[in-house]
């Protein structure tokens, strides 16, 4: 089957000011190598059908909600920290990419597509159940999860985050909810400078030093990864994608390459095939090197689609 490529008009809009890394020519970087490598034409293009509350209410507090409709300007740009910011479209962004997710769910739990890549902004992984942080205000990922399981009854979710931060909010939302499994790695320390330790056992994120490349990433896929995944048997696998972790992105310190992105995408395809009928739904995360972020996401949509 085909895989989706699923974006919004919506997310091209939200923009935190002319300095911020997390930009809208993320987006044109990422579809711009799609094009270039010749694997556009290979994706099913569809539009995100933005989310209701219902949906990320599943995830967020009520407070939370009223707070950032609240405080979306009209005009201008309302800063909630320092690096997280609303223009008068984030929420509509927000919506949108929140929705991404739930679409992809809903054509390949009902058989119409197998693998789909968003490829929106603003992310989402560290956007807690009450607090926007790291540029998220949505957790696009988990309310994806909780949707899988609350509409679509699915009993086994897997979460794999591989981005160069700890996916805090993420881990946050599913600590001590053991149909979910969360694997990660992430440079520590290192913004957000979380690091919960005696996690569950339905959670593996693995701190890893600055300046650690491609195979020590690879090992503790190898080691620690794929034996709980296989012994889990996600019924889905959802994928938090960062490609901050790229030895070109001066987000942060490791070193890691496309070729990376494509073999880690090629063991939970792998896994995917095993208990999940094929069914993997990938989300832009970081990535602020435009260059890199393009090449990793080709490398990585070219494995997910097994192009």
């Amino acid at each position: 089957m085909e895989t989706l490529y699923i974006t919004h008009p919506a997310c091209r809009l939200h923009e935190m000011g002319d300095w911020h890394p997390e930009s809208p020519q993320r987006l044109d970087a990422v579809s711009d190598q799609l094009v270039a490598s010749g694997l556009m034409g290979f994706l099913v293009p569809q539009q995100a059908r933005p989310a209701q509350a219902a949906d990320v209410l599943r995830i967020h507090t009520a407070d939370y909600l009223d707070f950032l409709r609240r405080h979306a300007p009209a005009q201008g740009h309302f800063p909630l920290d320092p690096d997280t910011v609303m223009n008068p479209h984030t929420l509509d962004a927000a919506w949108a990419a929140a929705g991404a997710g739930l679409t992809a769910l809903d054509e390949i739990l009902a058989g119409e597509a197998q693998t789909a890549f968003c490829a929106i902004r603003p992310p989402g992984h560290h956007a807690r159940p009450g607090q926007a942080l790291g540029f998220c205000f949505f957790n696009n990922v988990a309310i994806a999860a909780r949707y899988a399981l609350d509409r679509h009854g699915l009993e086994r979710v897997a979460i794999v985050d591989f981005d160069v931060h700890h996916g805090n909010g993420t881990e946050e939302s599913f600590m001590h909810e053991d149909r979910v499994m969360m694997c990660s790695f992430y440079q520590y320390p290192l913004f957000p400078d979380t690091r919960q330790e005696n996690l569950g056992p339905n959670m593996i994120n693995v701190p890893v030093d600055a300046y650690s490349d491609g195979q020590v990433v690879r090992d503790i896929v190898t080691s620690r990864w794929l034996p709980a995944l296989r012994r889990f048997q996600p019924q889905l696998v959802l994928i938090s994608a960062g490609f901050d972790a790229h030895r070109e992105d001066d987000m942060g310190s490791l070193k890691l390459v496309e070729a990376d992105y494509a073999w880690i995408t090629q063991r939970l395809v792998e896994v995917a095939a095993e208990s999940a009928q094929g069914r993997i739904v990938s989300f832009l995360e970081g990535g602020y090197d435009l260059s890199a972020l393009g090449r990793s996401a080709v490398a990585h949509v070219r494995a997910l689609g097994g192009y």
